[in-house]
């Protein structure tokens, strides 16, 4: 094993020294790139003029190449100076300084604690930078990078990276040694004065804070508090013709940057040009970015609104404009609307957009920003074949080079009032106030409708509401009230009234207004009928009871898990015969113990000789999920039984996991339908797996009609398929448990599955489970139940 170790870690050894050779010969490259498309000369001069120029600096070979990159300007040409108190007028080329300890001029103080073999570390510190350059990948890893470098060269202790704004401020692009939060405070700098980074980059000149008591005065220092670090120096980095990246070195211990430590930042900044220059410079989106970004928001928008791309004529003026994203709602005055509209002129889709008022309207948003407003203009439309004469009104406002124009529809008062009663006519419910200070009331006619009341009696005072409720309701309506008006409890009560021969279900729902003085002088809210849904899980209730009793299958009570388990769901210990099919079933549980699932089936013959085959699947474990599953399963059988359709059976079975105050989640389920007189097997599924057909050894599933899971939807829409069986077919009727496999896709598994039943023979009895043993290999998640349905052959 020790040896095996030094293999690995010689590997691992020479594998950074090749990822090293690599990114150092990329670097190699480029700054050879840049010599020989501002000179001309051959790649192997172009390297030999590296290597003489870095030897004239006594740098190494990175070193001049990251230079080079940072400044692209001819050979030979002075490089723009960046001047400083200590080195007037000194070209930028020239600072980095030897790689051995430099002439310390005699009577130089150094700080304490340092002496010549610090400044040796300090500019042996380039070349390690150097090299570390290669490895950083963007603003915030050269953030950390630099810290690292010149933590104990120049006892740095932060680092910022600023970047200068078209709009005059600074964002912050790299941090090091500064909380999230400080980061957060200082992300975006407005172009204030007394910005130290700002300073620098407009000189571009380095600006030394050294004295923290006269720096306070003239500065806004970041830190909280400022004390935190009492010297600073912010350097701006030469890039090109000026300097948009200002990097900012923070120290805890106060004083003067020593000029070792001064000349050691030049070069540093100097280093970093390159690097940042190879991030590039801030991206400009053109406009098909632009439409390519906007047109996805414009998709999830409701109302007509565009994006329109300026086009200029041969005079620079703008000519017309052209729809770069639409909305689906927008048309045009021939009825193209949406996507039709994309590339189009404006004009030749809205002529009236040439009006004088809009036409200057949008054209002095595009140049101020202002946003714009039109006048509002009447258009008619035909709606659902009624002509409808609206109000309109056009908004512009800009986004980078374009203008998002939207057109914003005013409707009446009359159509709010009218969609207002739509929805309470559709919600089944109505509004109601009443006026604590006057004692009046006001209904919604809807609310009458609700509670039953003839509107000429007028609304029932808030007190006497109780009254109208049942004598079983009535005291905890009368205390939901009590508390409104006494301490402004908003309440959500569910109540009972008899309406002529019926009871209906309410519910009310109101909340009380305060005046100034915290008074209640008003209760607003509204009540609902609720009939119809309790009806169903009435009716679904009483059915359930009734389809228990039918096969008295369950039992009063169950002590274990694994008790009630065994009496849901007894397992055949062979193979049946049903309508003349074998039917062999298998169900194996997730794990050992009692922790049961919500896995199920249903093979049965029903009293007209055909056979009802069900699987399905509870999401969860333990005792909910076999109570949701019990549910299912016999309220399955018994409405098929008692002669429901597989869809109507669904259809109630969703309603009855909405609704059921009992129901465990949602559920998968197919069922379906043998008839052996005709030989067809119709099937229905809600989000379940589809049916596996083996039919003369080619293995196949088959299509699944429409159906969504159940308990997802309040109104699914389910269908059903047909498939005629011959002799010696095979149909697998199973969970998601024997095809679903972490991480492996929910295909995978399906492929997995017709694999295996493909190599095992159809004709063997008991060859279930060979089968499973197959496809499951390894540990259980879930649980898994198979129904396996045989069509017996001509000689069976």
């Amino acid at each position: 094993m020790a040896a095996l170790a030094k293999v690995v870690a010689r590997q691992r050894a020479e594998m950074d020294r090749l990822r090293d050779q690599v990114a150092t010969s990329v670097v190699l490259e480029r700054a050879k790139g840049v010599i020989m498309a501002l000179t001309g000369c051959t790649p192997d001069a172009a390297g030999e003029d590296l290597l003489q120029r870095a030897k004239a600096g006594n740098r190494t070979l990175l070193e001049e190449c990251w230079i080079t990159l940072g400044s692209l300007s001819p050979l030979g040409a002075a490089t723009q100076p960046l001047v400083g108190d200590d080195l007037p007028g000194a070209p930028l080329s020239a600072v980095p300084g030897p790689p051995g300890p430099p002439s310390v001029p005699q009577g130089t103080a150094l700080p304490a604690g340092r002496d010549t073999g610090d400044l040796d570390d300090g500019f042996t510190a380039l070349g390690r930078l150097g090299k570390a350059l290669v490895h950083v990948a963007t603003p915030q890893d050269l953030a950390d990078c630099l810290l690292e470098e010149l933590r104990e060269d120049v006892d740095a202790d932060a680092l910022l990276l600023f970047r200068s704004l078209p709009a005059g401020g600074l964002e912050l692009i790299g941090h090091a040694g500064v909380d999230a939060t400080l980061a957060g405070q200082w992300a975006r700098v407005p172009p204030l004065s007394g910005i130290a980074a700002l300073e620098a980059l407009r000189a571009r000149e380095p600006r030394w804070l050294e004295d923290f008591a006269a720096d306070r005065k003239r500065h806004l220092l970041i830190g909280d508090p400022p004390e935190r670090w009492l010297s600073r120096a912010w350097l701006p980095v030469p890039t090109g013709d000026g300097a948009e990246v200002c990097i900012g070195i923070l120290r805890a211990r106060g004083g003067p940057f020593s000029p070792q430590d001064r000349q050691l930042l030049r070069a540093v900044v100097r280093l970093c040009a390159g690097r940042l220059r190879s991030f590039g410079a801030r991206p400009r989106p053109g406009a098909a970015a632009t439409a390519a970004a906007v047109q996805p928001v414009l998709d999830s928008l409701p109302g007509s609104a565009m994006l329109l791309t300026p086009l200029r004529g041969p005079s620079g003026e703008i000519a017309d404009y052209r729809v770069d994203a639409a909305t689906e709602e927008a048309v045009d005055v021939v009825g193209r609307s949406g996507r039709q509209l994309l590339g189009r002129r404006i004009l030749e889709c809205f002529p009236s957009m040439a009006d004088e008022a809009v036409w200057h309207g949008l054209l002095r948003t595009l140049t101020t920003g202002e946003p714009f407003e039109g006048e509002p203009f009447a258009y008619q439309e035909v709606v659902d074949g009624a002509a409808e004469l609206s109000t309109y009104a056009l908004h512009a406002a800009r986004l980078g080079g374009a203008l998002v124009v939207t057109w914003v529809r005013h409707d009446s008062s009359d159509r709010q009032e009218q969609r207002l009663a739509d929805v309470q006519r559709l919600g089944n419910l109505g509004w109601a106030n009443w006026n604590l200070v006057t004692g009046e009331g006001s209904w919604s006619s809807q609310t009458f409708l609700v509670m039953n009341r003839d509107p000429a009696l007028g609304p029932v005072p808030l007190g006497d509401l109780p009254r109208l409720a049942l004598a079983e309701d009535a005291p905890v309506l009368a205390h939901a009230v009590q508390e409104l008006v006494r301490a402004g409890l908003q309440f959500d009560v569910p109540f009972r009234i008899r309406a002529g021969d019926e009871v209906r279900h309410l519910r009310m729902v109101a909340e009380v207004v305060t005046d100034t003085e915290n008074e209640p002088v008003e209760v607003h809210g509204f009540v609902q009928d609720l009939t119809a849904q309790r009806s169903a899980e009435l009716a679904l209730v009483e059915s359930e009871q009734a389809i228990v009793t039918q096969h008295g299958v369950l039992h009063a009570e169950r002590a274990m898990a694994a008790r009630l388990q065994h009496a849901l769901l007894p397992l055949p210990t062979r193979p049946v015969r049903l309508a003349g099919l074998r039917v062999e079933v298998s169900y194996l549980p997730a794990q050992s113990g009692i922790h049961v699932g919500g896995d199920w089936f249903s093979a049965i013959e029903l009293p007209d000789g055909d056979a009802l085959f069900v699987v399905g699947d509870v999401a969860g474990h333990g005792i909910d999920a076999v109570a949701t599953m019990a549910q299912l399963r016999f309220t399955a059988k018994g409405m098929v039984i008692t002669g429901s359709s597989l869809t109507g059976a669904l259809a109630r079975l969703n309603t009855l996991l909405l609704h059921s105050r009992d129901s465990h989640g949602t559920a998968t389920m197919v069922l379906a339908r043998y008839d052996p007189d005709e030989h067809c097997l119709v099937w229905a599924q809600a989000g379940h797996p589809p049916p596996l057909l083996v039919r003369g050894g080619q293995v196949r599933y088959l299509e699944r009609p429409l159906g969504m899971l159940l308990g997802a939807c309040s109104d699914p829409d389910f269908q059903e398929a047909r498939c005629l069986l011959e002799p010696g077919d095979r149909v697998l009727l199973y969970t998601d448990g024997l095809v679903e496999r972490p991480p492996d896709g929910i295909d995978h598994g399906l492929d997995r599955l017709a694999a295996a039943v493909a190599a095992h023979p159809t004709d063997e009895r008991g060859s279930l489970a060979p089968l499973l043993a197959s496809v499951l290999e390894g540990e259980r998640r879930d649980d898994v139940c198979v129904v396996d349905i045989r069509v017996p052959s001509g000689r069976e």
